[in-house]
């Protein structure tokens, strides 16, 4: 279940990061009752940013399988898992 605090509890800067830093989920930030900002870990960020990027490049993938312009499976795994290390 997400966390959800008001705005005025940022103040509270070290009890706010270390709930960024238990949860894998990001926080949300309520200003006035509505949703405002999410705040997350460096790690749990990163991380993010990373699977959104693979997600990207299979896109890709997806789109040269479909255009025909294909390459050898082993060489393009073995980039991968150096891109990713994996």
């Amino acid at each position: 279940m997400p966390q959800i605090i008001p705005i005025k509890e940022l103040k509270n800067t070290a009890e706010i990061s270390d709930m960024c830093h238990k949860s894998e989920e990001p926080i949300y930030v309520t200003k006035n009752g509505y949703g405002d900002m999410v705040i997350m870990s460096m790690e749990n960020y990163e991380n993010t940013m990373n699977r959104i990027a693979m997600y990207h490049d299979i896109e890709i993938s997806e789109q040269q399988i479909r255009k025909g312009q294909v390459r050898d499976a082993r060489i393009s795994l073995q980039e991968t898992r150096g891109k990713y290390g994996l």
